[in-house]
């Protein structure tokens, strides 16, 4: 299992480690500062609920709560009250299929 710090102690490295999933993959161009390549791979399976719910928190990361509560709406869950970092580190959990 991959943990939220081991991804964390990854992140001075190039590319993600390549035991990650694909989920894991785009939570790790997240917190290296890479929404974008992030938000690609949230947007490749729309529809499918682990991405609609990675698509939701990168939308609430963004600040645009509109469109990550369409999101969440999506993913069939809610926006969390708890921290932006608390909420990755869940889906690094939630996400590892």
């Amino acid at each position: 299992m991959i943990t939220a710090s081991y991804l964390k102690n990854t992140l001075s490295e190039e590319f993600p480690p390549q035991e990650c999933n694909i989920f894991l993959k785009a939570l790790w161009y997240d917190a290296k500062g890479d929404w974008e390549s992030a938000h690609e791979i949230a947007q490749s399976n729309e529809g499918s609920q682990p991405y609609d719910r990675l698509h939701a928190y990168l939308h609430r990361k963004e600040g645009d709560n509109w469109n990550a509560n369409y999101w969440y709406s999506r993913a069939k869950s809610k926006m969390p009250s708890y921290s932006l970092e608390k909420e990755w580190e869940n889906l690094v959990l939630e996400l590892q299929q």
